[in-house]
């Protein structure tokens, strides 16, 4: 089946309320911390940048978010919009998730996505620093999976 025969709705142009509804979506299928899900928001040839990390396509989408949650476990992650136009769409996010040995670290960054027409995502460019936290100062606290309607945002929690 191809983009067109089965979109990815909101679809571009993106107003506030659909550009919103695009942000949550994303956080919401990060949150399952299944690559094979998450890739399937993106074009079959998606290219990202990832900190320092450079991808194309959905197999190496699988691979790396694969690897990325082997690492950083137990992951919780808020996105917020910050812009969009026309079919491009700024996200700025924070995640908050511990190592094997313990160590928890609180993840900030910026996403900058571009999506065709079917709205499938074709180009990520993401930049993001981590902070080492102590597990007292952890602000994520939902079970595993999807944020609560009722959690606070980005903004709510002065990230």
């Amino acid at each position: 089946m191809n983009n067109a025969e089965n979109p990815r709705l909101p679809l571009p142009p993106f107003d506030r309320e659909s550009a919103i509804q695009k942000v949550r979506i994303g956080e919401d299928a990060w949150n399952t911390r299944n690559p094979e899900q998450v890739s399937l928001a993106y074009t079959s040839d998606s290219i990202w940048r990832n900190r320092s990390e450079f991808l194309s396509g959905r197999e190496a989408i699988v691979q790396f978010l694969t690897r990325k949650w082997l690492k950083e476990l137990d992951y919780r992650l808020i996105k917020e919009l910050w812009a969009f136009q026309d079919n491009r769409i700024a996200v700025r996010f924070a995640y908050e998730w511990h190592d094997d040995s313990g160590n928890w670290f609180r993840s900030y960054g910026n996403e900058n996505w571009e999506f065709d027409e079917h709205g499938f995502m074709r180009w990520r460019i993401a930049s993001i620093n981590d902070l080492p936290i102590q597990e007292s100062d952890r602000k994520f606290h939902w079970i595993l999976g999807r944020r609560p309607d009722n959690h606070p945002g980005l903004s709510d929690l002065n990230l």
